[in-house]
């Protein structure tokens, strides 16, 4: 009876709607057991979000409170190795600088920035200087050295210093077999201590050898031939004037004698006295060009030195002569107009000024 129901469309649809219905239900259930874990997945993640929120706005917080502070100690004074313990108890940093000073104390702290009692962030750097001592205790040897050379080893030496401890005074010259320039004594001698500043004076060799040179024949020549001989030739002379002689026929602005010597080479530098005729003064004499001598007393000097003799009127200069001279008295003769300034420079200086008049 059954079977024959089942098998019967009526019974077949039957069947067929009640299982559909199990289906449906099936799947519905299924359905909403996928929304709820849905939704639990999707509150699993804004959980996850908001939690990693607060864990990062921590982090930032932390960080926005920052280092410790410390005070900065005062390590001024101290040797470098407890002024560096004393800085890391502090969880400071240093940075280092030395410097020479003019007394031994090597290795002292001699400065710190920032400032001791400074209130700062743990890990900051503190600059320290620390010092080297002094650059030299004791006097060294210079002898067989260069002149030049000591004296700028010297200035290398000091240029870091707070006082310079070796004091070069002017050198003294003397003949000697040593090459030129080179030092062959000195005092204090080698080994001395230095305690305070001392002052070093060296002797210097001039050489052994010396040049010669002809003596030229100055008679008869104007100031400007005077010049061209003065430049070539490494002879002082030394100018006198006097009136010219018209009842002899003296030229004016002319050599009209020199010094005779008895061989006609001399040593370079020999002083060679030159007698130069000038013109007396007339009422008009603002209106004629002058000539006379210019005198100027100016330092001696061991080796010759390059001077320069120029003439300035109405804002324009000109060199009348370059030449080397040992110093002392230096003259010059000169054949100029009225109101021009004469000068004589020595290494670029000038020493001495004439108006002419």
């Amino acid at each position: 009876m059954d079977n024959h129901e089942n098998n019967s469309p009526a019974g077949t649809q039957a069947y067929k709607s009640k299982r559909g219905g199990k289906v449906a239900e099936f799947v519905s259930s299924h359905v909403e057991k996928l929304q709820v874990s849905s939704f639990n997945l999707l509150l699993t993640v804004i959980v996850a979000i908001v939690l990693m929120v607060i864990v990062a706005f921590a982090v930032f917080s932390a960080n926005l409170k920052g280092e410790e502070q410390v005070m900065v100690p005062n390590v001024v004074g101290l040797d470098l190795g407890d002024a560096l313990l004393e800085m890391q108890q502090k969880e400071l940093y240093q940075k280092v600088q030395f410097r020479y000073t003019d007394s031994d104390d090597a290795g002292k702290i001699l400065s710190q920035s920032p400032e001791a009692g400074a209130i700062v962030k743990a890990g900051r750097r503190i600059n320290i200087v620390v010092s080297k001592g002094m650059v030299l205790s004791k006097v060294e040897n210079y002898v067989g050295e260069n002149y030049d050379d000591v004296k700028i080893k010297l200035q290398t030496m000091f240029a870091g210093a707070s006082r310079q401890l070796i004091v070069l005074a002017e050198p003294s010259y003397r003949t000697d077999a040593a090459p030129t320039g080179t030092v062959i004594a000195q005092n204090p001698p080698e080994g001395t201590s230095i305690s305070t500043p001392v002052t070093l004076k060296l002797i210097v060799s001039k050489g052994d050898g010396y040049e010669t040179v002809k003596v030229p024949n100055l008679v008869g020549l104007s100031v400007s031939k005077i010049y061209a001989q003065m430049e070539k030739n490494k002879m002082l002379f030394d100018f006198v004037s006097h009136v010219a002689d018209s009842s002899k026929n003296e030229k004016i602005g002319v050599v009209t004698q020199q010094q005779s010597f008895d061989t006609p080479y001399v040593r370079t530098f020999t002083h060679c006295t030159v007698d130069f005729s000038v013109e007396e003064l007339a009422a008009d004499a603002d209106k004629k060009a002058v000539t006379g001598i210019f005198s100027a007393k100016v330092t001696k000097y061991p080796f010759a030195a390059t001077m320069v003799f120029e003439a300035e009127k109405d804002g324009k200069k000109k060199t009348l002569v370059t030449f080397k001279h040992l110093g002392g008295n230096v003259t010059i003769p000169y054949d100029i107009e009225h109101g021009t300034e004469l000068s004589l420079s020595v290494n670029g200086k000038v020493v001495a000024k004439e108006l002419v008049n």
